[in-house]
């Protein structure tokens, strides 16, 4: 029967119901569904939301484990800890216990990570190393009341200290103009002892108490020694006017960290302390923790979404920079999941509890981002060491410098007074603050940006990398696959083109299959159902309806059935469906993953950054060389199983360098794992986002050229702190040895460089898009 040209309507009058599936296909399979489709299809459901709060428990070399998986774990806040040197040797000392299977204390966050076999019985070890070492150091368990973190301004909390330091810059002052005025006055050494009991007391007392538990080389008794020094050989002005400089510059380093530590934090600690419960018709403020799951609570317009959740009520526009650093605003409506973090414009919005505080985004991205600070880089894990030589050298050299000149010239003033030099120059504190503030900040910076760093080890990683290496479905494309043109070849127009390969795909379950009804369906087309419909293996299907039989599927379908496909001019890009009617071509349909908008401008910023990109696939060549065409991408290589995606992994290394590869399919897991840097899409697998150092939040290619600058930038400045502190150091120690600097330099080379290192570290948080 010839199938004739429908007129004054768009479809096949059938309502035969017969039903036909297409098999889905993993990256690398030979097609089976009979369209001649080059597309990737990931086995897995994607999924919109992303497991921040999972510690990256990878056994994979690169990986960054910050806790051993399988055993108990506990956090504990060190409150009033104030020397990074001191956290150094905490942890050191803590991991020493017997029953600690790993300890690290992260003194950006002023927490301590334990895992243990039980780690609260040991608590009061806890207590005990850390208040040897820094007396008033408390170890107490985390609360996760959100308010009970809420912190003093720095000058309250360091109120003490800056009534102290001003009583005795005012006996300082007295002093030196009485030595000036009246250099015969006994009143003139008692304000200067005066002074110095105000401003050295604490110190020195300190020091007594660390030496007698065998701390040598801290602070306290470095500055102790160097002081009383200074009043042995009756330099009484030096001494105080150095303990007050010291002091200074203390407080003003404390306020530089706290400000530093609480702009980090702040930045990335959107959980809400409160939440409006709707009950029996009435609002209720209850605290965000009480909130249970299956709860409605109220969302009023400006207001931060406090918990995940569906929407039950209400219509909106939401932010969602917060949690994504993506500013286009996204509209919700009832039946839409959304994320805590994320601003309300718009409605008012009713929203119901899907998870807890403790499972909520909020805690996720705050929960890795603690994770990641705890997560400790090469450079940091080797100045630590390097501190721990530094400082005996030093006051070894002073010891030196004291007695060995001494004894040939007899100026014994003036080489203690250089030893003395020396042991002020010795403390390390600004060395080991230097970079993990700056890592700390990096890793703040990413999260405001919607880049999920999993530790230092992956920016110290990810800095280093020369290729960046990306799949293609979901990560260069939307993964969501559309009509993207019908051509009419004959008699039919290419809205019956379209009609009819719609009939035959109606109950298909592959993504080739939907998009096509889909894009009927939009275009409002009225569709029925074939006869009879017949899967050929492969190839694909063989309908049947009252004006005719319909073959949809690849070429070779047609050509089994000796259709002339002389007229068919294949596309480049996309996978083509063609439509014979009674054994005479029709025409056929073009369906393309869609390229993602910054897909090109992206690869051009990689470019940019001297990055050679590279694409791995399991789609066809025609297809991936075509996309790689379109975004400018350097290298191609298609038509891959995942084992095969390894292989070419590892030679693009060979040839390049260090390998970063971005994937979001739960087959690109292996890969994730075997690159130098792994990245995972947000909206992808959760195995892809666990088996990766890097999670893109807002699943953008734009991230990948981000994440690059700020590791970059967290390297320089990390690297620009540790030369800074040694250059300066070293250059006053030379200085002093010739005679041409003073304790007052000295002083500057520990807590003025320390301080000058934190505002530098913080750089990296304010520096915007890179």
């Amino acid at each position: 029967m010839e199938y004739t040209e429908r007129k004054n309507i768009d479809r096949c009058n059938c309502n035969c119901g017969h039903s036909h599936s297409h098999e889905s296909h993993t990256d690398g399979d030979e097609c089976n569904c009979g369209h001649s489709h080059t597309h990737e299809h990931h086995t897995h459901e994607h999924h919109s939301h992303v497991h921040h709060g999972h510690n990256h428990e990878s056994t994979l070399p690169h990986a960054a484990s910050v806790l051993p998986p399988g055993v108990p774990k506990r956090i504990y806040i060190l409150d009033n800890l104030g020397c990074a040197n001191c956290a150094a040797k905490m942890e050191r000392q803590i991991n020493e216990l017997p029953g600690v299977k790993m300890a690290t204390i992260t003194f950006a966050t002023k927490q301590l990570a334990v895992a243990a076999d039980d780690p609260d019985a040991l608590l009061p070890e806890y207590r005990r190393i850390c208040s040897s070492i820094e007396s008033e150091v408390t170890v107490t368990p985390r609360e996760e009341d959100v308010a009970a973190h809420k912190k003093e301004s720095p000058f309250a909390e360091n109120k003490k200290d800056i009534l102290a330091i001003g009583a005795g810059a005012v006996l300082f002052v007295a002093g030196g103009v009485l030595e000036r005025t009246m250099p015969d006055s006994v009143i003139t050494p008692l304000l200067f002892i005066a002074a110095y009991v105000i401003l050295g007391l604490e110190i020195v007392w300190t020091a007594v108490k660390n030496l007698a538990k065998g701390h040598v080389f801290d602070e306290n008794f470095l500055m102790s020694v160097a002081t009383l020094a200074a009043f042995t050989i009756g330099d009484f002005a030096e001494a105080v006017g150095v303990m007050l400089f010291y002091r200074v510059g203390e407080i003003f380093e404390d306020i530089a960290v706290s400000r530093s530590r609480s702009q980090i934090m702040e930045a990335v600690d959107l959980r809400p302390e409160n939440v409006n419960l709707i009950k029996d018709d009435d609002v209720k403020i209850i605290p965000a923790r009480d909130a249970k799951v299956g709860d409605i609570i109220l969302i009023r317009p400006g207001d931060r979404i406090p918990l995940d959740g569906r929407i039950v009520e209400g219509q909106s526009q939401i932010d969602t920079s917060p949690v994504t650093g993506e500013p286009v605003p996204v509209k919700v409506f009832p039946g839409k999941d959304v994320y805590s973090g994320c601003v309300n414009d718009m409605g008012v919005l009713k929203l119901k509890v899907s998870k807890p505080l403790s499972e909520s985004m909020v805690t996720r991205i705050l929960d890795s981002v603690e994770n990641a600070a705890a997560s400790k880089p090469k450079i940091d894990r080797f100045i630590t060491k390097f501190a721990r030589i530094y400082t005996p050298v030093v006051v070894a050299a002073a010891v030196l410098t004291a007695v060995v000149p001494s004894v040939f010239t007899g100026d014994w003033n003036y080489w203690i007074y250089t030893a003395i030099t020396f042991l002020v120059i010795s403390c390390p504190c600004a060395l080991v603050l230097s970079v993990p503030l700056a890592f700390f900040s990096g890793i703040g910076a990413g999260s405001k940006q919607g880049i999920l760093f999993k530790g230092g080890v992956a920016i110290e990683a990810l800095k280093d990398v020369k290729a960046v290496v990306m799949d293609k479905t979901g990560t260069i494309t939307k993964g969501n696959f559309v009509v993207q043109k019908v051509v009419a070849l004959n008699r039919l127009t290419e809205k019956q083109i379209l009609t009819v390969a719609a009939d035959c795909e109606l109950d298909s379950t592959h993504p080739i299959g939907i998009s096509i009804v889909t894009e009927a369906r939009e275009r409002n087309l009225e569709l029925v159902r074939p006869q009879q419909a017949e899967e050929i293996s492969g190839k694909g299907i063989r309908a049947v309806f009252p004006e005719g039989t319909v073959l949809c599927g690849s070429k070779g379908l047609l050509e089994t059935y000796q259709v002339d496909t002389e007229k068919y001019c294949g596309d480049a890009y996309g996978t083509q469906v063609l439509v014979a009617i009674d054994g005479e071509l029709a025409g056929y349909l073009v369906i393309a993953d869609i390229i993602k908008d910054e897909a090109r401008s992206a690869v051009q910023r990689m470019k940019s950054q001297s990055l050679i990109t590279a694409m791995l696939t399991g789609d066809a060549k025609d297809s991936a060389e075509a996309v790689a065409q379109q975004t400018g991408i350097d290298e191609v290589h298609a038509q891959l199983l995942p084992e095969n995606k390894l292989e070419h992994l590892r030679d693009i290394r060979k040839k390049h360098g260090a390998v970063m590869f971005v994937g979001d399919g739960i087959n690109d897991a292996p890969v994730l794992a075997g690159a130098d840097v792994g990245a995972a899409m947000g909206n992808g697998a959760d195995a892809a986002i666990e088996a990766a150092d890097v999670v893109f939040m807002t699943s953008s290619v734009d991230a990948i050229p981000e994440a690059v600058g700020i590791a970059r930038r967290t390297g320089r400045i990390a690297m620009e702190n540790v030369v800074f502190a040694l250059v300066i150091k070293f250059l006053i120690m030379i200085l002093g040895f010739l005679g041409y600097a003073n304790m007052w330099m000295a002083v500057f080379a520990d807590t003025g460089v320390a301080m000058l290192c934190v505002l530098n570290s913080i750089r990296v948080l304010y520096a915007g898009k890179q």
